[in-house]
C-alpha cells in the first residue's frame, strides 16, 4: 500500500522504516504539516499518516476522500484534530496509537520535576561557561514534600509510585480515584485545595487549564488542548519565593 506520512522528522523515517521492513508498503516522507495548502501531496494514496499538528476540518476530508484516501493512521493517542464524523461520513477510517508508554512519560515528568528544583539547565550552562559558583543553584530534598498529582490514570499512578519511592506525602485529584494510588497511601480531595496544600505538583491530565499569575494559581476553564504530564509548582519550598508557576509544551 502507499502511504504519505507527514510531518516527518529523522526519527520517524528510522522507526518507520524499520518496522514496514516486515510488511512491504510503499512509505512516502514529508516533512510539511498536512495543510489545505500541501494536501494535493496526498493525491493518489489510499492511506495517510500525520501527527497531531496536522489538523483535518470537514473541508480537509473532503478533499482527501475525493483524491482517494480511505484510511489515515494517526501518530498519536489524541484525536481531536480530526473531524471523526465527517471521516465516518465519507468511509474514511481513521486509527490511533492505543497508547504511549506511561513509563517513559511518568520517568520524564519526574526528571523534569528534579531539573527544576536542582537547577540542572542553570548548572549546566554555567558550566559550558566556566563558572562553577553554586550561588542560586540550592534546591531542597523531595523527601518529605507533600506532592500533587492532578490525574491518577496510566501515567498518573506511575508518576505516584515514583514519588512514592522518594518518601513524598501523595495527594491527588481526579474524577475517579484510582485503586492502585490508594493503596499507596494517596489522599483525594478537590483540585482547589490540591494547589493549596501542595509543594511541588505535577499535572498528568489535559482536563484543565492553569494560568501562572504572581499571587498563585488560578483554575481557569476545562481544556484538552494542553500536553500532559507538566509540572505545576503549586507552592515554593519554605525560604522560596512565594507561589509560582510552570508548564511545558
Amino acid at each position: 500500500m502507499k502511504i504519505a506520512i507527514f510531518s516527518t522528522k529523522s526519527y520517524d523515517r528510522t522507526f518507520l522504516e524499520a518496522a514496514n521492513s516486515a510488511h512491504g508498503h510503499d512509505l512516502v516522507f514529508y516533512e510539511p504539516r498536512l495543510t489545505p495548502e500541501t494536501v494535493t501531496l496526498a493525491e493518489g494514496f489510499p492511506a495517510i499518516c500525520i501527527f497531531v499538528n496536522d489538523h483535518l476540518n470537514s473541508a480537509m476530508l473532503q478533499t482527501l476522500a475525493q483524491n482517494g484516501t480511505r484510511l489515515i493512521a494517526l501518530r498519536s493517542a489524541g484525536f481531536n484534530h480530526v473531524d471523526l464524523q465527517t471521516a465516518q461520513h465519507l468511509n474514511i477510517t481513521v486509527v490511533r496509537v492505543p497508547a504511549y508508554s506511561p513509563y517513559a512519560v511518568a520517568e520524564h515528568t519526574v526528571a523534569l520535576l528534579l531539573a527544576l528544583n536542582r537547577k540542572i539547565h542553570r548548572a549546566y550552562a554555567r558550566v559550558r561557561e566556566g563558572n562553577f559558583a553554586l550561588d542560586g543553584l540550592l534546591g531542597f530534598d523531595i523527601h518529605g514534600q507533600t506532592v500533587g498529582i492532578v490525574g491518577t490514570g496510566k501515567i498518573g499512578v506511575e508518576v505516584a509510585r515514583i514519588l512514592h519511592g522518594f518518601g513524598c506525602k501523595l495527594l491527588a485529584y481526579d474524577i475517579t480515584p484510582n485503586e492502585a494510588c490508594e493503596k499507596m497511601d494517596v489522599r483525594y480531595m478537590s483540585c482547589s485545595k490540591l494547589f493549596e496544600v501542595s509543594n511541588p505538583l505535577p499535572r498528568s491530565s489535559s482536563a484543565w487549564r492553569y494560568k501562572h499569575i504572581s499571587s498563585g494559581l488560578e483554575q481557569i476553564e476545562p481544556s484538552a488542548e494542553l500536553d500532559s504530564n507538566q509540572v505545576a509548582w503549586a507552592r515554593a519550598p519554605p525560604g522560596g519565593r512565594g507561589r509560582s508557576s510552570w508548564y511545558g509544551e
